[in-house]
Parts: structure tokens; C-alpha cells; sequence
């Protein structure tokens, strides 16, 4: 097996097609690269259908074993991201199958809410702009987080992955007309969850907790 140097640039500039065929050549270390090219795309798209991030990073391995399991079978027809994507959203659309089928069995519900995971922002910026900026970030994945899967999966596609319409509708076989149809809905949605949000009595609240505290820290400091 070669030592493949990933963290050197040139590797990443090997297109899918040639990875894929020093995988299925022997060179199994090349699948590294394909994973680490697609691991952000993946995170995305199934979270456009599962909240929980247990259950999200379980599905992108089952995603990754089977498409390696099948690569053989991959025909270059397709980009091997809308290949990888279709097989993400099987695995994803088969635990939520499976969870509701044991939901139903106990006679409860789980709690599946965990938003969508944002980049750090940097740490060169000032405390206060952090702040609002990671109070802002919250809102919008909440938002987003309470759409319908079919609505939450196309709008993190295009809106946070941007992702063609073409690739989205091939991905989720479907029309590029609906795939339209479902975004406007999804952003219509999003707006109005975020109105509600951000008129809610209790945005940015100070609350008893923080106030306690901090009058205890003055008043020692008088």
C-alpha cells in the first residue's frame, strides 16, 4: 500500500475519478482522500434529515463503509459526490424508518434536536461581536432545524452547501422544478420562524442567573 501525502496540496488536486480507480486498484489509503474531500458535504446533507449528531456521524460512517463496500459498482455515470450523497440519503432516510418504527413500539418520542453544526468563528474578533454572532448563528439553525426533512434537506443543499439545482434534484430524484418549489417554501418557512424567534420575550435574556452573579461580583468589588 502507498503512503499517500494528503496533507500536501497536490493530492487534493487528483481528480474523484482517478482516486476511485487507485482505490479499486489496491491503493486503499486514497479513500482518506476522498473522505476528508467530502466529509463537510456529507455533515450537511444529513443533517438535513437527522438532528442528532450521534446519529448524524453514525449514518456518514455507514455511508462511507457501504460506498467503499460498492465502489465497484460506481459507473463514473455521475459525480461521485451526487453517488456518495445518494447513498448518505438512503442510510439517512432508513434510521429515521427505524426510529420511528421503535418509537412507535415504546409508545415515546426522542429528542432529535441538535442543530446544525456552525464553523468557529475567529478568534481575532471582539468579545461582543462573538456574542451576537454566535447568538444570531443559534437562531437561523433552530430555524432551520424545525423544517420538515424534505424542506431542511434542499435548503441546506443549496443555501449552505450550495449546491447546484441540477445536482440537488439528481441527488434527491426529483424535478428541478420541485426541488424550486420546496426551496421558496423552506425560505418562506425559515423567515417566519425567525420573526417568531427573534420577537420572543426571552431573545438575548439576561437571565436571574447571570443577574445573580453579577451583582454579587460588584458589590464585593464596592
Amino acid at each position: 500500500m502507498h503512503n499517500v501525502p494528503f496533507s500536501k496540496v497536490g493530492s487534493w488536486k487528483i481528480s474523484d475519478e482517478e482516486v476511485v480507480k487507485k482505490i479499486l486498484a489496491g491503493e486503499k489509503a486514497f479513500y482518506e482522500l476522498l473522505m476528508r474531500r467530502y466529509n463537510q458535504k456529507l455533515y450537511r446533507v444529513v443533517t438535513g434529515y437527522l438532528r442528532n449528531r450521534d446519529d448524524v456521524a453514525d449514518v456518514m460512517q455507514d455511508t462511507y463503509l457501504k460506498a467503499y463496500e460498492k465502489l465497484h459498482q460506481f459507473k463514473f455515470k455521475s459525480s461521485f459526490s451526487t453517488w456518495l450523497i445518494r447513498i448518505a440519503i438512503n442510510e439517512a432516510l432508513g434510521k429515521l424508518r427505524r426510529d420511528e418504527k421503535y418509537v412507535k413500539m415504546i409508545g415515546g418520542s426522542e429528542d432529535l434536536v441538535s442543530g446544525i453544526r456552525g464553523m468557529p468563528p475567529s478568534l481575532q474578533e471582539d468579545p461582543e461581536r462573538l456574542i451576537i454572532q454566535k447568538e444570531a448563528r443559534q437562531m437561523v439553525e433552530k430555524a432551520i432545524s424545525e423544517l420538515a426533512p424534505g424542506y431542511r434537506a434542499v435548503y441546506i443543499m443549496r443555501e449552505v452547501e450550495g449546491m447546484p439545482l441540477a445536482e440537488i434534484a439528481e441527488c434527491l430524484e426529483l424535478s428541478t422544478a420541485n426541488v424550486k418549489v420546496r426551496l421558496h417554501r423552506a425560505r418562506k418557512m425559515i423567515k417566519e420562524e425567525l420573526f417568531v424567534l427573534s420577537s420572543a420575550t426571552n431573545t438575548f435574556e439576561f437571565g436571574f442567573g447571570s443577574c445573580d452573579a453579577l451583582v454579587e461580583r460588584v458589590m464585593s468589588l464596592l
